[in-house]
């Protein structure tokens, strides 16, 4: 019986890298870093941000109340911070604008020649 029974000969145990494992808990963070954005994304719906040629217009308010209005057009990003200081100064009626029941606002210029559309046959 001991002649077709073949036992492994005691071999002391392979070294292992204590470093293995942070490497598997960094593949798992950056998996779930990506999962996080793609479902930020698509909740908030922000594709459009990645969108080389759309537009896209963001009200952020901060915690002390402050209003921040961030513009994309195209690949160009400008941020405007409102403060809440009044201005004043002399001026000219441009037009009257009007707020629709859906919530789309119209402009209705005053004169049409102010608004770049003038009638000349």
């Amino acid at each position: 019986m001991g002649r077709f029974l073949h036992l492994p000969t005691p071999v002391e145990p392979p070294d292992e890298d204590p470093l293995s494992g942070v490497a598997n808990i960094f593949d798992v963070a950056v998996v779930f870093i990506v999962g996080l954005m793609i479902a930020l994304f698509s909740v908030y719906r922000l594709g459009d941000l990645m969108d080389p040629t759309s537009e896209v217009t963001i009200v952020r308010t901060n915690a002390d109340g402050l209003q921040e209005i961030i513009i994309k057009r195209g690949t160009e990003i400008e941020a405007y911070e409102l403060t809440g200081e009044m201005m004043g100064g002399d001026g000219v009626r441009l037009g009257t604008a009007y707020r629709l029941e859906g919530g789309q606002i119209i402009y209705v210029p005053d004169d049409p020649a102010a608004a770049g559309t003038s009638d000349q046959n």
